[in-house]
């Protein structure tokens, strides 16, 4: 049985300033999988992310989410559905606590610090203040942020790129569970090594154009 696809990207053009950031982007991200984007700087991985939750409108083509235009969907309920998490997450409450409450304001303490637990940041306290974070705590703390709604899909932006290997190696074996759960994931990601381990299918961007895709083992970008 072929696997149900989440997204669908149909002649999907960006430009900004007259240059186009993605260049007729057309290929589908399958259901409960975790989907790479890789490539050179600059060849609008980050771009594609967010416009998959309308953070960013297609100049042209279409997005499709489960057979609907997302251009037809409620912005809000789409991001509750489709979490972004940014590579330099942006802090919108004054503590830790309340960040992660920020979409789910009944959370009880409990499940907030098995959020934190699960982002690998278990001895983060919840009245801690998110102005002192460090740019890895602030990006796994908007990680259990977008937890908290349950999304069906999360799209993570170098979610390793400002860890040490052994809060990476956590980050990665949430990836793992959740895609185990049913959850999908889209990363990109400039770690090759590390996308070989954890993705089941890779696109490969460069100057705005998918140059190649397919499982990592068929990637000639891939070491």
């Amino acid at each position: 049985m072929l696997p149900e696809v989440a997204f669908s990207l149909d002649n999907v053009v960006v430009e900004r300033g007259g240059t186009r950031v993605l260049d007729g982007i057309t290929d589908h991200i399958h259901r409960g999988a975790t989907t790479a984007v890789i490539g050179p700087s600059g060849s609008g991985k980050s771009t594609l992310l967010r416009v998959l939750n309308r953070f960013e409108e297609p100049t042209s083509g279409g997005v499709r989410l489960d057979g609907q235009p997302l251009a037809s969907l409620d912005v809000h309920s789409l991001r509750r559905r489709v979490g972004l998490v940014a590579q330099h997450a942006t802090m919108l409450e004054p503590t830790v606590g309340q960040e992660v409450r920020v979409a789910q304001p009944n959370l009880s303490d409990g499940e907030v610090r098995d959020l934190l637990q699960r982002v690998a940041l278990p001895d983060v306290r919840l009245d801690a203040t998110t102005a002192t974070l460090s740019g890895g705590e602030a990006q796994r703390v908007a990680l259990a942020r977008s937890l908290a709604v349950e999304p069906e899909v999360l799209l993570l932006d170098e979610p390793t790129s400002a860890l040490d290997e052994r809060a990476a190696e956590a980050v990665d074996q949430v990836i793992r569970d959740l895609v185990e759960e049913g959850l999908t994931v889209v990363l990109v990601s400039h770690d090759l090594e590390r996308v070989t381990g954890l993705a089941d299918s890779v696109l490969v961007l460069d100057k705005g154009r998918l140059i190649e895709r397919g499982a990592p083992s068929d990637i000639r970008y891939l070491p």
